[in-house]
């Protein structure tokens, strides 16, 4: 497995380009929210459940113990990242639902982000990395993190 060194090394060389770089450091936590949008929307089979207790709950564990597997602290950033995207999807949907869904308001950004996203890559010049791995769609929020960890001279 690679470390979170060699990850973040190969998303960096399709990342390079200021413009592609500003437009990532919006979009990708944006599509990050909107999976969860997208997966809070289907339906859970168990009843008398929290709101907060869905399928994107469940299905981010998997999601956190492979930035756990990398490291604590990327873990444990993603896992609190994870949980204010939690909470503002349950604030959507109490507050913002009669005016426009999670599932909506989750397919409007994914789509709007994902083409800012190919903007980017057009402008690189460089393909998007999970091109050539999938599990660089999980390194994209990481690298954003870790982006933010550098600026705060937190060590991961």
């Amino acid at each position: 497995m690679k470390s979170i060194t060699q990850w973040l090394e190969e998303y960096g060389v399709s990342h390079q380009n200021q413009t592609n770089k500003l437009i990532h450091y919006l979009c990708v936590p944006a599509i990050y929210m909107t999976v969860l949008g997208l997966l809070w929307s289907i339906p859970f089979p168990v009843a008398d459940m929290p709101m907060w207790v869905n399928w994107s709950t469940v299905l981010a564990i998997p999601a956190l113990l492979f930035y756990f597997s990398l490291s604590f602290v990327v873990g444990l950033g993603m896992a609190v990242f994870t949980a204010l995207m939690v909470v503002f999807l349950q604030w959507w949907q109490l507050n913002m639902a009669e005016y426009m869904s999670v599932l909506i308001m989750s397919v409007v950004v994914f789509v709007v982000a994902w083409i800012l996203q190919f903007v980017g890559h057009n402008i690189e010049g460089k393909k998007p990395s999970f091109l050539k791995d999938v599990q660089f769609l999980l390194i994209g929020p990481a690298w954003i993190l870790c982006f933010v960890y550098k600026k705060l001279n937190i060590k991961f």
